[in-house]
């Protein structure tokens, strides 16, 4: 039987070279593409993927939040990371979110497919050129201890407002999205500012992209 994939980019063009390549083999099929987070998350629960091949940097809801609400939902499905250009703490952040692998955009085609079997064969696969960071990052972490604030300190739903504030949508279009009022906005938007002792808007998104909850685009 197929590997059911569902891919979750917000390039077309990216998506449409990864379909072309994967549907050429015959123990994988494409069975839907997403052009951001939320809507990777509503596919998934119709389309009830074996994978799901997700982009880190989405717009509307990113790749590490998508992947931690649809683990919670389908814990059955596997979550196999892409990014551009990848820190070690979004890496981190990707795999402590459920992610099985973690590639690199710039390698190999081949490399996708590779990395699509590894992880549907139950292990963990992470391209060479992060694998490494991945180790050197745990253990600066042991040793030394997350300094500053992290998006882990944040609320699922606070790291939603903060994704939708740092790609500049208003209050309004923020309690329209997420289905809530505009006090509950305002006042998600007050403790995120609280809880990372940020003062204005410009921080939050300075933070927001540092931190890889939005595309830097």
């Amino acid at each position: 039987m197929a590997i059911r994939i569902l891919l979750a980019d917000d390039h077309q063009i990216v998506r449409g070279g990864f379909r072309s390549l994967l549907q050429q083999q015959r123990d994988l099929e494409v069975v839907g593409e997403a052009g951001d987070g939320r809507a990777a998350l509503e596919l998934a629960r119709r389309l009830k993927p074996d994978m799901i091949v997700m982009d880190v940097a989405m717009p509307d809801l990113n790749g590490v939040d998508a992947t931690r609400q649809i683990l919670r939902e389908l814990p059955n499905v596997k979550v196999l990371a892409l990014s551009m250009h990848p820190s070690r703490r979004v890496v981190t952040d990707m795999l402590r979110a459920g992610a099985c692998g973690y590639l690199v955009k710039t390698c190999a085609l081949e490399e996708l497919v590779q990395a699509v079997r590894a992880v549907d064969a139950g292990k963990t696969y992470l391209s060479p050129e992060i694998a490494g960071g991945v180790v050197e990052e745990y253990v600066h972490r042991v040793a030394a201890g997350a300094s500053g604030p992290s998006p882990a300190a944040l609320s699922q739903r606070e790291r939603e407002v903060l994704q939708l504030v740092a790609e500049g949508k208003t209050t309004r279009q923020i309690a329209a999205a997420l289905h809530v009022t505009v006090k509950t906005v305002e006042t998600h938007r007050h403790n995120i500012m609280e809880k990372l002792k940020v003062h204005s808007v410009a921080e939050l998104t300075k933070y927001a992209i540092r931190e890889g909850l939005t595309p830097l685009e």
